[in-house]
């Protein structure tokens, strides 16, 4: 099944290109947010009918916690680095200044509040708690062997939505023009020490490295990390995927203060692909308005990584 996620992000960027009119794009948003909690509901489901899962959760737990932590230690080690040679982060806030162009500029920043306190937020968490709770008590074994294919088709759905994002989010272009090219050092940067992170994390816990650095790069894009680890590995790699991205958001904001006292380009490091949406508002409040344009750059490229990056790792590590 390596194909398909390429198949659907080719099929989404045919549509994306095709200048679709925002009352398209509000009813694809729509779409994508009914094939995120059936998802996260069939993702409960199969955590829940697996008794080995279950019985692990604290274990799975704590090695997420570590997981996640390393990733954004090292996506944080190689963002001063990449800081302090080729990208320095206060020179293009300076420059940014000087010609007036900020994140309130480019983006309704009242739009990206309302996308952080989005009920959505809270209906994930709920649908897959939920979800794992009915398939423990409740699910019928004979409702079982169609969990898959759910878990297919709203993965599916996913990938064409990435796609259709990429082809009609033509602005990203004109903002690497404001930026530079250089930024893309950044996100580079993130990705590296991610990978690495995850690679230190498996030797740290004896895990298996397709589990560790293939959640770790998930890079805090939960929905997709989580549904494509079930698909090729199960649901127990699965819950690595989802909880260790979900992880790598909640350390980051609890962290912010400290991250910020690091380098102004650490806190982008540790919201990662986050960046493009839930995690822009409260990182922008540390970084500042200027360099929130830097963030909201980096968040959307990481974004879009994210999808081809993990068929590309699950055959390398197959």
């Amino acid at each position: 099944m390596t194909w398909m996620p390429f198949l659907c992000l080719a099929v989404g960027l045919f549509f994306g290109f095709r200048d679709l009119s925002q009352k398209v794009l509000r009813g694809i948003d729509r779409i994508i947010n009914v094939a995120l909690v059936v998802l996260m509901l069939t993702i409960g489901f199969q955590i829940g009918t697996n008794d080995s899962v279950v019985s692990n959760i604290p274990s799975i737990g704590f090695h997420c916690v570590v997981i996640s932590l390393c990733a954004i230690f090292f996506s944080v080690a190689l963002t001063v680095l990449a800081e302090r040679t080729v990208l320095p982060l206060e020179d293009i806030r300076a420059r940014l200044f000087s010609e007036s162009i900020n994140l309130n500029q480019e983006v309704d920043i009242k739009e990206e509040e309302e996308k952080k306190t989005s009920p959505l937020i809270w209906i994930m968490p709920i649908s897959i708690i939920s979800g794992t709770l009915f398939g423990y008590f409740l699910l019928p074994d004979s409702v079982k062997p169609a969990l898959g294919y759910l878990l297919t088709g709203s993965l599916a759905v996913l990938y064409i939505s990435v796609g259709v994002s990429l082809g009609s989010n033509r602005k990203v272009f004109r903002y690497l023009r404001v930026l530079g090219f250089k930024v893309i050092y950044l996100s580079a940067a993130i990705f590296a020490g991610s990978v690495i992170g995850g690679f230190a994390a498996g030797l740290l816990l004896h895990l298996p490295f397709h589990i560790s650095v293939i959640s770790a790069s998930g890079m805090s894009y939960y929905s997709i990390t989580g549904a494509y680890m079930t698909q090729i590995y199960g649901i127990e790699a699965g819950t690595y995927g989802f909880i260790v991205n979900v992880m790598r958001e909640f350390f980051t904001v609890l962290l912010l203060p400290l991250l910020i006292k690091i380098s102004k380009g650490s806190p982008i490091a540790g919201g990662a692909a986050g960046n493009m949406d839930t995690m822009l508002v409260p990182v922008t409040k540390f970084v500042g308005v200027e360099l929130g344009l830097v963030t909201l750059i980096t968040g959307t490229l990481l974004t879009f990584l994210v999808p081809f990056i993990l068929p590309l790792f699950c055959r390398l590590f197959a």
